[in-house]
């Protein structure tokens, strides 16, 4: 298959303002502050850039934002790390990074530029819109966790560059390590070895700039239960209740991480990011700042000086927006990576088969918890199997997705086509399936050499093609007519020829929208979800 094309303009070489990176006092003479950031207000601003295209009244002026964009290298482009890339063709998807510098304008608000060396992704967010853009999903990664870091150039954080260094893999290291070490490329590379996503857009910011977008929209709603100290940072929240904040106390609310009401660890403040960005989306989504280009214009303004990208311009976004139109909140879920507790390292430990759920439920657009449907119709449910589409060039074009049970494999007639250059591999092929009690119908020669291996079927014989299927993984199911009870398995120059068992009769087998058989993993019963079109305060 081939890669999703990125739709974007060539990267342009420009570096970042300089920062001022050096070593940590032992006696500061303010009180340090911890180190935070909400990615997702890069999102918000992306939104609302979209927002202040489709007014059409400041197109002009919204174009001439692009020659402010500072461009980075970021993107890991063709990446083998990417899982089952036509399934995710048409997608887009963004990893947005808050980052933890303090030179210039930040070390007044996150602590002198003297006492936090360098500069980390305190706040990772993996964003997804789906090639329907039915839905947003939005997956938030625990700054500490635990990874190996790939080998990367090294990224000088004094001047936001690369180096000719290279920084060589290392084990049990935090995650936010991969952007201080390697940057924003190196960060991405690691996200995509834990997701599978092809992340085609990057999005970096800093403090200043969220404290300016939020303070642009007049400030934001927040909730809390109760009154909101932290031990660093001291009040942030006085009273209890639903309250709007400005872009300073925001900041504040977003970035503590010594609330003692939350433990130690950082899924409270995680939790608080993604309430904060389910309220600016809302704000940023209302009638009183779409329209206000005044109010946007502020907001872009914000958005352009204090952030760095790649992929990511003027009119990618106003197709986004487009292709949008019409998804609530309701339809923005939040996801947060589980862990299981910290390692002797003090890193996070993943949860490894919970989090290849999670990216499997992404990837082939199933249902998540707390989705809303919104008011059209649910796109994310998979559409009964035996809805037709008109067939076109013989091919019996009718829509495959959906999970059928594995059957016996004594009730699957095949018939086994060598589409490859090494000869016998149909003879060979055959004699593997019939040890599994398949039933062979034929064996000989495609009329031509294919590249992909490929599993033909006709209406109504899915599970049949799928039970198949499960026995060579990455093969191509595609339906057709005039096959009858038959199922053609046609071998191609990508086979290996490794044939594994086929899986146990009743399990579930899903075939994705790309023709793929993909396995089945269950969610997390305690998976942390935030829909951002919940309102309610508890």
């Amino acid at each position: 298959m081939s890669e999703p094309d990125e739709n974007g303009a060539e990267p342009r070489s420009r570096a970042l303002p300089q920062f001022v990176g050096v070593t940590e006092s032992p006696a500061p003479v303010r009180k340090r502050r911890s180190k935070a950031l909400i990615a997702a207000r890069a999102l918000v601003t992306l939104v609302s850039l979209s927002a202040l295209v489709l007014t059409g009244t400041v197109w002009t002026y919204v174009r001439s934002t692009d020659s402010a964009l500072t461009i980075v290298d970021a993107l890991d482009r063709n990446s083998g790390d990417v899982r089952s890339p036509g399934d995710q063709a048409g997608d887009e998807t963004f990893l947005v990074v808050g980052v933890d510098n303090r030179a210039g304008e930040n070390a007044a608000i996150g602590g002198t530029g003297w006492q936090h060396e360098g500069s980390r992704s305190d706040t990772i967010m993996l964003v997804n819109i789906p090639d329907d853009r039915h839905r947003v999903v939005i997956v938030s990664f625990p700054r500490d966790l635990n990874i190996t870091r790939p080998e990367c150039d090294r990224w000088d954080n004094d001047s936001a560059t690369y180096t000719d260094e290279v920084v060589p893999e290392e084990d049990n290291v935090k995650l936010n390590s991969a952007y201080y070490e390697g940057g924003p490329k190196c960060l991405i590379r690691t996200i995509q070895k834990i997701s599978g996503m092809n992340i085609t857009r990057f999005v970096g910011i800093d403090f200043v700039g969220f404290e300016a977008m939020v303070d642009t929209l007049g400030g934001v709603e927040v909730c809390t239960t109760e009154p909101m100290w932290d031990e660093e940072l001291g009040w942030i929240l006085r009273e209890a209740g639903t309250q709007t904040v400005n872009g300073d106390t925001a900041l504040d609310y977003v970035r503590a991480r010594r609330v003692p009401t939350e433990g130690t660890n950082d899924y409270g403040r995680i939790k608080r990011q993604q309430l904060l960005l389910s309220s600016v989306l809302r704000e940023a989504l209302s009638n009183k700042v779409m329209f206000d280009p005044s109010k946007l214009g502020k907001f872009v303004d914000a958005f352009t000086t204090h952030t760095f990208v790649e992929n990511v311009d003027t009119q990618s976004l106003l197709t986004l927006a487009r292709s949008m139109q019409g998804v609530d909140a309701g339809r923005v879920t939040f996801l947060t990576i589980p862990t299981a507790g910290p390692n002797e390292f003090m890193n996070e430990i993943p949860r490894e088969d919970d989090i290849n759920a999670i990216f499997e439920a992404i990837i082939y657009d199933r249902p998540l918890p707390g989705e809303s449907s919104g008011d059209a119709e649910d796109a994310s449910s998979d559409p009964p199997a035996t809805d037709a589409a008109p067939a076109r060039n013989g091919a019996d074009a009718h829509d495959q997705t959906g999970e059928y049970e594995a059957q016996y494999p004594s009730l699957v007639s095949v018939r086994v086509a060598n589409g490859a250059l090494t000869y016998g591999l149909a003879s060979s092929t055959a004699s593997v399936l019939a040890g599994y009690g398949f039933q062979i119908y034929s064996v000989g020669d495609h009329p031509r050499v294919v590249d992909e291996t490929v599993i033909r079927y006709s209406r109504g014989n899915e599970a049949a093609a799928a039970t198949l299927a499960s026995s060579f993984p990455g093969a191509v199911l595609q339906p057709v007519r005039g096959l009858g009870t038959i199922v053609e398995l046609v071998l191609g120059t990508d086979f290996d020829a490794s044939v594994i068992a086929p899986a146990a009769v009743g399990t579930l087998l899903p075939i994705s929208s790309s023709g793929s058989l993909q396995p089945h993993q269950e969610l997390p019963e305690d998976l942390d979800v935030t829909n951002a079109g919940d309102t309610t305060c508890s």
